[in-house]
């Protein structure tokens, strides 16, 4: 860890690792609920689908984007994030 103004090492306050899990599992969710109407059989919802996930991928912060990984793993979708 990089020190601080007071040559403390830098810890990132509970707040805001909070709050960072908290997005990071959204984003995993919004994934997960786009990537489960593929399994509906009706044409239109699969476009929806398509067009939903494509969004979010593009969507997902790039430093954001190992942890939703690891969100998606233990929600058992297929999509990950590069």
């Amino acid at each position: 860890m990089a020190p601080n103004a007071r040559g403390r090492p830098y810890r990132p306050c509970a707040t805001s690792k909070v709050q960072r899990w908290q997005n990071t599992r959204t984003w995993a969710r919004l994934i997960r609920e786009a990537e489960a109407l593929w399994h509906v059989d009706v044409r239109d919802l699969k476009r929806l689908a398509a067009l939903e996930l494509s969004q979010l991928l593009e969507e997902v912060p790039p430093s954001l984007r190992g942890r939703v990984n690891r969100w998606l793993e233990r929600y058992r979708v297929h999509t990950r994030l590069e």
